[in-house]
Order: structure tokens, then sequence, then C-alpha cells
């Protein structure tokens, strides 16, 4: 592969977009796009705003990640100089104007879903902006501000039928990319026990978070368990074992596995509002984020 091609897209964090895709077939789930279903039955959507939102929460998350390299070119210099950016196999200037472009188009193909999705997408491109320049050096605000992100990307999900009855949802994501981004800061230096134990508290609330806003809203089955139970091995072993030996090393692997396994978590939510087939097309986003993670950096 071209370097520079492989640098733009490094710049884009691959391994990271199949989340973003799996927070809008959960939030379409929620919204009642797949409701009515049997359990084993193949879903059939009106493919355009479908496949246009999902395109739309690529872009918006590639745009994001993106810009935040560009803000934190300096600080890369020093701590992560191998990146695409202070490397200079991508120059700065051109790396800002890919990223804001990105980020229009993300808003672009939501607002041509509908007025709802497209608004929805302002506000996250304006929080993804609030992150990658100003709260992510905030303790409590940065990681709040970054799970905001992901609420709004799965209530655009939500948004898709112009129903948010469900938008209690949102408060998911938002607690559990917070105590995900919380164990990130001590990916350079290690040395981070008593956010780990907070994020393991976190991670608790979530799973009965999830339960009882199953219990409140969703009809289904209890397949969504399968799912949730899946989610939790995934971001408590790293958890437990970066706890115990809290070097940089394992606290990535343990950031690593927090947000691939959002996936898994957008599988449990979005079974429980349609069917079983939903979770695993979902699931398959896991081995590919994975593959993509060997290719290119998580975080």
């Amino acid at each position: 592969m071209n370097p520079r091609l492989k640098a733009y897209l490094q710049l884009c964090r691959p391994a990271n977009l199949p989340t973003a895709v799996a927070d809008i077939l959960a939030g379409m789930s929620i919204s009642g796009l797949f409701a009515g279903l049997e359990v084993f039955e193949i879903p059939i959507v009106d493919l355009l705003p479908f496949l246009m939102l999902i395109m739309a929460s690529v872009f918006l998350y590639a745009g994001g990640v993106v810009l935040n390299d560009v803000f934190d070119v300096e600080i890369d210099k020093i701590e992560r100089p191998e990146r695409p950016i202070p490397s200079g196999i991508v120059p700065l200037r051109k790396a800002g104007l890919f990223g804001f472009v990105l980020l229009l188009v993300g808003v672009c193909l939501a607002f041509l879903v509908n007025r709802d999705c497209g608004l929805i997408s302002i506000l996250l491109a304006l929080a993804i902006l609030s992150y990658d320049k100003f709260a992510k050096h905030h303790a409590f605000l940065g990681p709040l501000n970054m799970g905001v992100c992901r609420g709004l990307n799965l209530l655009m999900g939500i948004s898709l039928l112009d129903t948010m009855e469900n938008w209690p949802y949102v408060l998911v994501p938002i607690v559990f990319i917070f105590a995900v981004t919380m164990i990130s800061r001590g990916e350079v230096h290690g040395k981070n026990k008593g956010n780990i134990l907070l994020a393991g508290l976190l991670y608790v609330v979530v799973l009965f978070g999830v339960f009882y806003l199953h219990q409140v809203f969703a009809n289904g089955d209890l397949w969504y368990m399968v799912f949730l139970g899946l989610f939790a091995f995934m971001v408590f072993k790293p958890l437990i074992k970066a706890y115990q030996n809290n070097t940089p090393g394992n606290i990535k692997k343990a950031v690593k596995s927090g947000v691939l396994s959002i996936i898994l978590l957008d599988a449990a939510m979005a079974v429980a509002h349609a069917n079983i087939i939903i979770g695993v097309l979902m699931l398959l986003l896991l081995p590919l984020s994975m593959y993509l993670a060997k290719q290119f950096a998580v975080t």
C-alpha cells in the first residue's frame, strides 16, 4: 500500500469505524425499524437511507479522530512521533482540511436522511470539535464529552424514524465511554489504578442499565443476555489484568478492548428491540474491527 495513503487511513482509525456502524444499527433497532421480526427472520429495509445514515456516522467518526491528531500534533511530537502528522508523512494543513471535509460530508449525508438526523449530526460534529480542541484536556469534562459523542451517535440512529421515546438508551454509551476514556488516561505513563476501579464500577452500572432499560422499553426475549455476557467478558478480563499489572501496555489493551467491545454492547441493545439475526450481523463487525486493529492503531 502507498505509504501516504496508509498514513491517511491511519488517521481515520479504520479499526474503530465499525463501532460507529454498530451504534447506528443499535439506534435503528431501538427506534423500531426492525420491530415485529420473528426470532430468526432476516430483516428487509429501505436501503438508501439505511446506508446513508451509516456512512454519515462513519464520516463523522473519521473526521473526529483525524482532527484529534491535528490538535494533538505538539503532544504527539513528544509522545507518539511515529504518527502520520508528527512524522511528516501527512502535512498538518492537509490533515486539518481532510478532517473538516469528513465532518462536513457526514453532516450532509445525515440531512439527506431526515431533518432530525441532520440536526443531531450538527450537535455531534460540535461535540467532536469540543472534545478535540478543549475538553480532552480536562480530567472530567474530557471523558464526559467523549461519552456524549457516542450518545449522540446512537441518538442519530434512534432518530431515523423521527421518534425519540427511547432516548434514555443514550445514557448507556455516555457512561461506558466515560469509563473507557478514564482508563485511557494512563496509556502513556501507567499508574492509573484509581481510574481502573472507577471504570469497573461504571461497567457494572452499564450492565444493569441495559437490563433495566430493556425491562422498561423492550418487548423482546432474553437473547440479548448472550451478547451482554460476551460484552462483560471482553471488557472485564483486560481491565482486571490492567489493574493487577498497571503498565501502559496492559492499560492500552484494556482501552482497545473497551473500544471494540462497543459492538457487543450495541448488539445487546439491538437484539432486545429486533431479533437475534440483527445481533449476529452486528457481531460480524467485531472480527472486521479486530483485523483492522492489527493493521492500524486503535487509540
